[in-house]
């Protein structure tokens, strides 16, 4: 038995890494000639009875191989929509800064090998692969309407080695709405042996942004080295990636109020302003408002409209926080509004009035999630008719017994005087008594100025340590009353009695 099968034309082809980044569109072919397979199997049989022979040929298969392509990398939008204009564009491969410990910070521009188209004799170099032929770094775009581009990392270099990291960047136009994209890749397995040419890799996204429609920021993949039939005399890798770019800011959100100056009683309407700035539609909207302190949300003020025409928005309230929901969707360009009110309590007065706001959504196209905030409104709360100022009372007297409380026969001492933490200087009444209106709620500390006490000093206090001082701190609550005394002993010591 015996058997041959013959390939008519040759077949070519580019190795490739797998792309990270999934997208809807799929990705540029240069297609390789390929002509028909056609493979057939001769025979020759001897009849050991009859000593006869016998020959033949079993039926011919006749095969069309699909087209070798070699999907290259593609600047996309952020749903994977070519991009209307790639001017300015670039891609490049950098090393990572050596000096940061991360590895997330740029460092040179990686040292490729260069190729060439057409083959120049005794070069070792042969052709380059399109679009990227002379496989330069950074890689520009301008020229380039499908916005594709390649790189190939040269093992016999080292660069496919494990341990090896790249940082991947693309630049937009300075002009552009799009940011700079940064995407680490690294290398953490290899085999050098023929046949069995395997890279593995990590590719983690830098910039916050996901790396694929799926919404993943880290893809770990694999990738078959082979010969390249385009550069036959230098084995490569080629280094792809279709990278999706998407708008760092997709959705505004401002709040604004009816009034800047209120008072406990008065209603306040807010109104919440969320701007689709996108590219694509925005759904599963989510508003989170925090009220501030004292601030009682009206459920049934809630209201929403785009463009004038209502829109149905859901509110729930759970402390000073208030969570809006809507089911529309926001098209580009487009804002909604969302009007609610707030009703001030006696409680706002201790309150700062400032309250902020959250956006969350995701785009329509891929699921993917963005936000913005917080937006936030100042309102200044005047005390109106309520006030929460309170007073501070106190006296300074003798201390006979030593328990800090003054009892009958314990005698106030005049034009003693207190000083408080702001400054403030207050002179004893000839009972011995002082006090101070209008004190803003809080902690007060005062302190006893005892060189306005000549012949006397601090009495020891036998109940509570920590009255054995100059000075005492109190907490005054809003509309509130504290006290604060101080206790005093003569320095001088009576005559003992004979």
């Amino acid at each position: 038995m015996s058997s041959k099968s013959s390939w008519r034309g040759q077949l070519t082809a580019t190795v490739l890494l797998a792309s990270i980044f999934h997208t809807a569109i799929p990705t540029p072919a240069t297609a390789q000639q390929v002509k028909n397979l056609i493979n057939q199997a001769t025979y020759t049989y001897t009849d050991p009875a009859s000593n006869n022979h016998f020959r033949g040929s079993s039926s011919q298969i006749n095969l069309t191989p699909e087209p070798l392509v070699d999907p290259l990398g593609r600047i996309l939008g952020c749903a994977g929509q070519l991009l209307p204009d790639y001017t300015g564009f670039s891609v490049s491969v950098y090393e990572p800064n050596p000096s940061d410990p991360t590895g997330t910070e740029l460092g040179n521009l990686v040292p490729l090998t260069r190729t060439e188209l057409p083959d120049i004799p005794g070069n070792n170099v042969s052709g380059g692969k399109s679009p990227n032929i002379e496989n330069s770094n950074p890689y520009f775009l301008t020229n380039n309407p499908a916005g594709v581009y390649n790189f190939l990392l040269d093992p016999n270099k080292g660069q496919t080695n494990a341990g090896r990291s790249y940082i991947f960047v693309v630049n937009p136009p300075a002009n552009s709405i799009y940011k700079q994209r940064r995407i680490k890749i690294e290398i953490i397995a290899s085999t050098g042996t023929q046949g069995n040419d395997v890279v593995r890799y990590v590719a983690t996204s830098l910039d916050g942004q996901p790396i694929s429609l799926t919404g993943e920021a880290t893809v770990e993949d694999t990738v078959v080295l082979v010969n390249n039939a385009e550069t036959q005399a230098l084995k490569l890798f080629a280094f792809e990636f279709s990278t999706n770019m998407c708008q760092p800011n997709q959705v505004q959100i401002i709040k604004t109020g009816d009034r800047a100056v209120a008072e406990p009683g008065d209603t306040v309407i807010y109104r919440l302003s969320v701007k689709n700035i996108a590219d694509a539609g925005l759904n599963n909207l989510v508003v989170t408002d925090n009220l501030p302190l004292g601030f009682r949300f009206l459920a049934k003020s809630v209201r929403g409209e785009i463009d004038g025409q209502p829109v149905t928005i859901t509110a729930e309230g759970s402390g000073n926080t208030v969570t809006f929901r809507s089911d529309i969707t926001i098209p580009t360009d487009k804002v909604l509004n969302i009007a609610y009110a707030a009703q001030l309590t006696a409680d706002s007065l201790r309150g700062n009035g400032r309250n902020s706001a959250i956006a969350n959504a995701r785009r329509s196209d891929n699921g993917f999630s963005t936000k913005d905030g917080p937006a936030t409104h100042q309102l200044k709360i005047n005390p109106g008719i309520l006030s929460d100022c309170g007073t501070i009372i106190g006296r300074v007297f003798v201390d006979k017994n030593f328990d800090g409380e003054q009892q009958r026969g314990e005698p106030g001492v005049p034009n003693a005087v207190i000083f408080l933490e702001d400054g403030n200087r207050i002179t004893t009444d000839p009972n011995g008594l002082f006090s101070l209106a209008n004190a803003l709620p809080g902690n007060h500390t005062g302190v006893l100025d005892l060189s306005s006490l000549p012949g006397y000093t601090l009495a020891p206090n036998e109940k509570f340590r920590e009255r054995n001082s100059q000075s005492r701190l109190v907490r005054l609550e809003p509309g509130g009353l504290v006290r604060m005394n101080f206790a005093v002993t003569p320095t001088f010591q009576e005559p003992v009695k004979k």
